[in-house]
């Protein structure tokens, strides 16, 4: 696969699903990807990425930054609170808002900045102990309450459970969105983007498909 190939697959799933063309950004996942990939995939225009740590995101793309205009930098990954700050100076979007006390660090950070990275509630939709995540019983009130905070939220995401049939939680999460008044949804990978896209997704996170299989050795 290629930047190419995944692109005309997301829009030809855009059509399928009677949506208009763009209305689904498609995020590189560059994690653990070596430079020459990463330049390789901004060099052909694209500037939506998304990394898992914050201290490698924090290694290499404000460096990329300067040499290549508009780039918009999504947080996937798990956030933890005492990295909130440089994930707020680095990043253009956390997905991964998924407890009180990163909310309430968030909301701090806005209030002293002036200003804060789009937000997506993190769901656990298949209620997996291993993963994090609001739990769905518990998302209504969560999102109330970072709007009690004073924080502006994108929409939701979520990562269904890998041996299950992704739909029945893209459908969760799309219903869960638009009962809070949420137009964002986050969710579809690799594997399951175009049945995302289908069910309402507006943001696909596409690694190796894109840049190809990670080495962490």
């Amino acid at each position: 696969m290629s930047l190419t190939d995944i692109t005309e697959r997301v829009r030809l799933a855009e059509r399928a699903a009677g949506r208009p063309e763009g209305a689904v950004t498609l995020i590189a996942v560059s994690k653990v990807q070596p430079l020459e990939r990463v330049e390789a995939v901004l060099g052909a225009g694209h500037r939506v990425f998304g990394e898992n740590y914050v201290q490698e995101a924090a290694g290499k793309w404000p460096a990329l930054k300067e040499r290549f205009a508009g780039v918009s930098l999504h947080m996937i990954g798990p956030l933890q609170s005492n990295k909130a700050k440089v994930a707020v100076d680095l990043f253009e979007a956390i997905h991964t808002l998924d407890r009180p006390s990163l909310a309430q660090k968030l909301a701090r950070l806005a209030d002293a900045r002036g200003a804060c990275p789009e937000l997506f509630v993190q769901v656990n939709t298949g209620e997996e102990s291993q993963k994090a995540g609001v739990l769905p019983t518990d998302v209504d009130g969560f999102v109330a309450d970072c709007r009690g905070l004073g924080l502006t939220l994108s929409g939701l995401m979520c990562i269904p459970p890998g041996d299950a049939d992704s739909g029945p939680h893209f459908a969760m999460l799309a219903e869960m969105a638009e009962r809070n008044g949420l137009t964002g949804l986050s969710m579809g990978m690799s594997a399951d983007f175009e049945a995302a896209i289908a069910a309402g997704a507006t943001h696909v996170r596409v690694g190796s498909a894109i840049f190809g299989a990670r080495d962490y050795g």
